[in-house]
């Protein structure tokens, strides 16, 4: 009776766990435990380590550093930034003028060198 019993409890206990993995979607239905983030640019879930603009942190503050990536729209005119301290999902910059700067706030993406970019938070350099 206790092997039943302890063999019970072992499948029950593995099928509550198979159930949450991957059960973490979010109100767009992307799988954050998978990888996954909303893109408001692409309106759609995308990982944000695959995307082909990647910038690192400048100066990080313990012994890791994070990255952002940069999605921008078909026309050029909004840059999308995923921070790792914007919990609320991504962060929308739009361009300024015809000029090659995208702003959102204290924030400020601009070319850097020939195929990079800078992030700036009041006007500190934050991700390149």
């Amino acid at each position: 009776m206790k092997k039943i019993f302890l063999l019970s409890v072992m499948l029950l206990s593995s099928f509550t766990i198979a159930q949450k993995v991957g059960g973490d979607k979010d109100a767009h239905g992307c799988i954050g435990s998978a990888g996954y983030t909303y893109s408001q640019i692409k309106n759609d879930c995308l990982r944000i380590f695959e995307q082909k603009i990647k910038l690192n942190e400048v100066k990080p503050k313990g012994s890791s550093t994070s990255m952002t990536a940069v999605i921008f729209s078909k026309d050029m005119k909004k840059a999308e930034i995923f921070l790792p301290e914007q919990n609320k999902g991504s962060l929308i910059l739009t361009k300024l003028g015809k000029g090659k700067a995208w702003k959102n706030g204290n924030y400020i993406l601009v070319p850097y060198k020939k195929t990079g970019y800078q992030l700036k938070k009041d006007n500190v350099v934050i991700y390149q």
